[in-house]
Order: C-alpha cells, then structure tokens, then sequence
C-alpha cells in the first residue's frame, strides 16, 4: 500500500535516494539563507527593526544547509547536482513569485512594497515547509539517523511560520492589508503549482533510482495530481489566512547550534 510513511521509508534505506533527497532540501535551504541575507542587508530604512530578524531567518536557513550535508556525511555520501526540474526555490522564482534574485544582488535599497511581497511569500512557503516538517517527525522524529535533524529543523519552521504571521499581522494594522491580501492570493496559487511540478519531477527521479514499475509511478503521479486539485478547489486558503501566533517574537536572539547527528 502507497503511504507518505512507506515511500520516504524507501528513500531513506536507498542511498542514491536519499544523497538526491538531501542535495535538493540542503540546496533549497542555502538559497534560503542567501535570499533572506541580501534582504536584511537591503531593508529600508523605516523597518530596520525587521533587520536582526530577517538574519536569524537566514542564519536557520543555513544551518539546515549544513545539517542535511551532514546527514549525507554520516552516510559517506556527497552531495549531487539538484536537478532543474526540482529546483522548487528557482521555480518559484521564474513565476515570479517573491523577490527577484537580480534585484536582491543590486545593492538599491528595498521598498516597503518589497517586504510585503517577502513576508507575503515567506508565509506561503513557510506553511508548506512547517506542513512537511510535521509529516517527517510524525513518521521518523525518532529514526536513529534523521530523527534529531528533522525535530530541530520542524521547530525553526514553526518559528518562521510564527514569525510571517505577526509580522504579516503588524503590518495589516499599519495600512499594508490590501497588498498583503493580494501578494498571499498570487503566491499560494502559483505555489500550489509549482509544488505539484517539483513533486512530479522529484517522484520520477525517485523512481528511476529506486525501480518503481510503472503502475507504482503512475499512481504516484495520479495522487500528486489529486492534492493539487484540492488544494486549487479551496485548500490553498489555509496558506493564506493570519491568526496571531502562540510564539510571539520567535525570531528573537540568536539561531539555535547545530546539534552534533
């Protein structure tokens, strides 16, 4: 039987599965830490205060880099080239969803407008990540290997879910609400998208590496297809919605170490 469980199990036992699964979470993670550094460097100057948090943001970024290389470590493995087609931070980009990375290298300050849009499209992401982060520990929050990795790495993604909401919530209040509104709509529409493209392509990489009979892929495939027609019916409304957070101020103070896995 086909469970989210039994398949990320497969990918875990496999090595050239799980080197291709980690090369494109510690892929994803690092351009994370790049984008939302070039951000605090750029903020305007009326939401300096943002600064300190929007470098804690990247700063976890990085170190969930740093911790799927070493999960890949421990294994003996290298890191691979992450395929195009499930380059899901790329993807988002070419959408033209957040900031675009030509405007983040330009050293011009950003708007407010700009920061809006950041939030915005770090709420959306945010929530899947957290979403995928729960899955993870329900299932393997106590394997031997990834377990300690995947609890720290789903409480940073709690945090900077928490973090988008008051953020988001505070800037609703000051006369943003409109463009909030508006830039949540578009990001989740087109990420409900490209998460269903990016999990094709990563499913039939899966499946070349681990021999899947065609029924199995197919299958697969129909599944990915069935969430994005829920998600597209009314389920991207959950990426969208703003409800001030239990974890108040959870960016605050430095990033937590990276634990010895």
């Amino acid at each position: 039987m086909l469970s989210a469980q039994s398949l990320f199990q497969e990918i875990l036992d496999t090595d050239d599965s799980f080197q291709l699964f980690c090369s494109i979470a510690a892929s994803g993670e690092t351009q994370g830490g790049w984008e939302n550094g070039r951000i605090a460097a750029l903020v305007p100057q009326s939401m300096r205060d943002l600064a300190p948090k929007i470098i804690r943001h990247g700063a976890d970024e990085d170190k969930h880099g740093r911790l799927f290389n070493a999960l890949l470590k421990k294994r003996n493995l290298e890191p691979v080239p992450v395929p195009p087609e499930t380059d899901y931070t790329m993807l988002l980009e070419k959408a033209g969803i957040g900031l675009a990375h030509d405007k983040l290298r330009r050293d011009e300050p950003l708007t407010e407008e700009d920061i809006v849009v950041y939030l915005s499209h770090s709420r959306v992401t945010e929530q899947r990540a957290a979403d995928q982060m729960d899955m993870l520990v329900k299932y393997f929050g106590d394997h031997p290997d990834v377990g300690k990795a995947i609890h720290m790495i789903s409480g940073d993604e709690d945090n900077h879910l928490a973090y988008c909401h008051e953020e988001l919530l505070r800037l609703a209040a000051e006369g943003h609400g409109r463009a909030i509104q508006r830039v949540l709509r578009e990001s989740a529409l087109a990420e409900i998208r490209v998460y269903r493209d990016v999990s094709i392509a990563v499913m039939s990489h899966m499946g070349r590496l681990l021999h899947w009979p065609k029924a199995k892929s197919a299958a697969l495939t129909a599944g990915i297809h069935g969430m994005y027609a829920y998600e597209r019916f009314g389920g991207w409304h959950r990426m969208v919605s703003l409800r001030m957070p239990e974890r108040r101020g959870a960016l605050d103070g430095p990033p937590s170490p990276v634990p010895a896995i």
